[in-house]
């Protein structure tokens, strides 16, 4: 099989296609022939050596894919052969193959395209915890969202929505505006503009009052966060879930004592460990919602294996309007 493997931690250059043996499942996995992978910000830490779970070195990379259950071992019973599955994995989806364990895959809608699942793991997974899970998002509560024409961002915006609160979409440009506007966004904030800190603030509470957002997700960190935390109501809640524009912020806990407010982090992969039954519920909830057409990956691009590099960088330059997927299929 073809696959990217990382033998040293460091810059994308480290990154090689190269062939590779068939892997063979053991009694308690099951072989997928990938047909999709997607690429997240996080790919890029754990091949850059900057992610909290780094495997050893030689590696294949890549958390999403979506694909076909090649063969399934022998304790099995969950997963048929030819069943159409995604999976979230925390590295070897950018590969023609990958063993996976059963609770980590799920069957796909009959509607749902490869490209589709393998855009809808992580990021939706990581917006479904941060609103449900860690954020206790109520119906009616305002839910502001940074970066959100960006992979989690929007996800957050479309889920935000189809459970019923009204949501602000904070973006950098006209064009990330409109993505995030039809994904269901009732206001939008501008980032790119003098004075974040003060601005910021400024424009939601002209878009809902200056009672502020009620829950604010978070996936870019450093400026973006500080501001987010003024826009805050009494008693509000802000779930950081990523650090997307390279500064992790520091919070002043008086800040948090005199608003009454929470900071609250999700490392949505340790529920995959932790907490399984509560991932398959998840899941379960997101494919209701994409069925009933409230929710919609959206695929800026699909490149084939050989156009890795270019995949990649896009995402490291943050030019991706919602996400970008390897397409194996593409030969």
């Amino acid at each position: 099989m073809r696959a990217l493997v990382v033998h040293r931690h460091g810059p994308l250059g480290n990154l090689k296609l190269e062939t590779l043996p068939d892997p063979q499942p053991g009694p308690d996995e099951v072989l997928i022939d990938v047909h999709a992978a997607s690429v997240n910000f996080p790919d890029l830490m754990v091949i850059g050596g900057t992610y909290q779970n780094l495997p050893p070195t030689p590696f294949v990379p890549g958390k999403d894919l979506a694909g076909t259950v090649a063969a399934a071992g022998r304790n099995v019973a969950s997963l048929k052969s030819g069943e159409r599955v995604m999976a979230q994995i925390e590295h070897g989806a950018f590969a023609e193959r990958a063993i996976i364990p059963p609770r980590s895959c799920y069957p796909m809608p009959a509607g749902m395209s490869f490209a589709e699942g393998a855009a809808m793991g992580l990021v939706y997974l990581t917006a479904h915890f941060a609103l449900v899970e860690r954020g206790a998002l109520k119906a009616g509560e305002t839910v502001l969202v940074n970066g959100a024409a960006g992979g989690v961002g929007l996800a957050t915006v479309q889920l935000a929505k189809a459970l019923g609160a009204t949501v602000i979409a904070s973006v950098s440009n006209e064009e990330k505006a409109a993505l995030a506007r039809a994904g269901g966004a009732d206001h939008v904030v501008r980032t790119d503009v003098p004075d974040l800190r003060e601005s910021f603030r400024k424009q939601v509470f002209e878009a809902v009052g200056k009672g502020g957002a009620d829950l604010i997700v978070d996936p870019v960190g450093g400026d973006h966060f500080d501001a987010s935390l003024r826009a805050l109501a009494w008693c509000g809640r802000i779930v950081t879930v990523g650090y997307a524009s390279g500064r992790v912020p520091e919070v002043k806990v008086g800040l948090l004592l005199v608003k009454n407010i929470s900071v609250i982090g999700l490392q949505v992969s340790d529920y995959r460990d932790r907490a399984p039954e509560k991932m398959r519920q998840a899941q379960a909830e997101l494919f209701r919602l994409y069925e009933a057409g409230k929710l919609k990956p959206h695929v800026m691009a699909r490149y084939p294996l050989e156009a890795f590099r270019e995949a990649l960088a896009a995402v490291a330059d943050r030019r991706v309007l919602g996400k970008v997927v390897l397409d194996f299929s593409r030969r």
